[in-house]
């Protein structure tokens, strides 16, 4: 059953959006948001503008935009971290809002080979540790 926009946390930008995400800035067609977690250092969230759309639902120009937006954060995680891999994860069925992570795996890291954990709480950072990986990030973008 679809999340009412009245339950999203991203339509809503509410205290768990906040206790769980920080809001880097604004895209082509989304928002990017550096998820607090850090188990795989500079993972993010790349949400859709709009509420409740599912990807096949995207025309060819929302579609590509959004793919633009997601290529391009991809790009400047691989850029300020350097990692062996970049997962990309659509999963939308505990909350319809579309959006994708992006999760830097690292050989040597967490979870590296394996599906990555949705919320491990493993990793927490200082607000500055935190502003130093957004600007990581925000200078490839």
């Amino acid at each position: 059953m679809p999340t009412p926009i009245s339950e999203c946390l991203y339509c809503q930008n509410n205290e768990t959006l906040h206790r769980l995400m920080i809001k880097i800035g604004d895209l082509e067609v989304s928002q990017l948001f550096l998820f607090k977690e850090q188990s795989h250092p500079g993972r993010c969230n790349v949400v859709y503008k709009d509420h409740g759309i599912e990807f096949h639902e995207l025309d060819d120009e929302q579609r590509n935009a959004f793919m633009r937006d997601v290529a391009k954060v991809g790009k400047a995680i691989a850029t300020a971290f350097n990692p062996d891999k970049i997962n990309y994860g659509a999963y939308a069925d505990t909350l319809s809002h579309l959006h994708i992570h992006i999760v830097p795996k690292y050989k040597d890291g967490y979870g590296f080979g394996s599906v990555f954990e949705m919320n491990p709480q493993q990793v927490s950072l200082s607000d500055t540790q935190y502003s130093e990986v957004i600007g990581k990030i925000k200078a490839g973008l």
